[in-house]
């Protein structure tokens, strides 16, 4: 598997692809859909962890439906910057999605450190929801949260490279 980088992928996409964002957690995997113009995430569902081949077949499957012409992984960094054991295992997914499973997505990482203590904090303080029903939805927002990172990242670099629409192609 070879690592793209984030902002790397608008050019790896073919004309209306989008990019799927996964939180990939020990027992589930939030996933998160982008529009295709790669300006807004929205979470799409979690996906209870089985076997991989089962998780495998399951993102295969939504990526065909969705058009997903990349994919933004979150990486689990620690506080100090420093890569851990369950980067290690996310590295590893990545790795088996492509070499195991096919995937011929790019496959890129974003740094998540934070994500779902923001989403919670978020859907306790402002969506003001039950315990229940924030555990329902915590791994897809923070797929769309973690997703959103890399659009807006993708949008200023657009921006800086002389393209004020942040559409990725200059004029």
């Amino acid at each position: 598997m070879t690592e793209t980088s984030v902002l790397d992928l608008p050019e790896r996409l073919s004309r209306g692809q989008r990019l799927l964002g996964i939180d990939p957690g020990s027992k589930t995997l939030g996933l998160a859909i982008s529009d295709s113009a790669l300006k807004i995430a929205s979470p799409l569902e979690t996906i209870q962890r089985t076997k991989f081949t089962q998780d495998a077949a399951s993102l295969a499957k939504i990526c065909h439906e969705r058009r997903v012409g990349g994919l933004v992984i979150g990486l689990p960094v620690n506080m100090d910057g420093s890569e851990g054991p369950r980067c290690q295992s996310v590295r590893q997914f990545a790795a088996n999605l492509a070499d195991k499973a096919g995937f011929e997505q790019a496959i890129a990482f974003w740094d998540e450190r934070l994500s779902t203590a923001a989403v919670q904090r978020f859907l306790i303080d402002e969506a003001d929801m039950t315990r229940k029903r924030r555990a329902a939805v915590v791994d897809k927002m923070a797929a769309a949260y973690i997703l959103q990172g890399a659009l807006d990242a993708i949008a200023a670099r657009a921006r800086t490279a002389g393209d004020p629409t942040g559409s990725g192609s200059a004029p």
